[in-house]
């Protein structure tokens, strides 16, 4: 039986009973720390159901992900604050990235002719990017495709594979120096 949360019960217990699976907990949490989040991720997005998104991703993450806080390395709120304001940054750079290229096709006046010869050789380019990748370890290859072909940043793909950030960059860099290398032989 799970107990009823206080006021008086520390945000370090609320996330540990989050921890076991306490949805009231969850909740408690929620009111106590939801506001300002709300108020970071509109400060950030300047969008009031953006940031009711980002609200609403970070405490589900915070369902799934409790079990992983480390108190020795911050304290509840400095760590929702963390998620919080790294998704809504994550959010406004996808949103920069959908808006440029939007702005981008809207300046295009003509559509681009392909040549036989341009489709050959994008075919080419495209095959060598196939071998190449799969000369990579899986986790760089995984850590690749995620980012290129899903458009996940590296936060989200270190969520999504239960993998340090640290690791996720190190794998992509390491990848892309090897891909670079291969292709550059070829």
């Amino acid at each position: 039986m799970q107990a009823t949360p206080t006021t008086t019960t520390t945000p370090e217990e609320l996330l540990d009973a989050v921890a076991r699976g306490d949805r009231m907990a969850l909740q408690a949490l929620y009111g106590r720390f939801g506001p300002k989040l709300w108020s970071i991720a509109l400060r950030v997005l300047k969008d009031p159901r953006e940031a009711e998104d980002v609200l609403q991703e970070t405490f589900v993450d915070v369902w799934r992900t409790a079990t992983r806080y480390d108190p020795n390395r911050a304290a509840v709120e400095r760590w929702l604050t963390t998620m919080v304001r790294t998704r809504a940054i994550d959010r406004l750079r996808k949103r920069s990235v959908r808006e440029h290229a939007v702005e981008g096709l809207t300046h295009e006046p003509f559509a681009r002719v392909v040549t036989p010869e341009q489709e050959l050789e994008h075919a080419r380019d495209a095959s060598r990017l196939r071998d190449a990748l799969a000369t990579l370890p899986e986790e760089q290859r995984r850590a690749l495709e995620l980012a290129y072909f899903e458009g996940l940043s590296q936060t989200e793909i270190a969520e999504r594979t239960d993998t340090p950030l640290g690791t996720v960059k190190t794998r992509m860099r390491l990848a892309l120096q090897k891909l670079s290398t291969t292709i550059d032989a070829r």
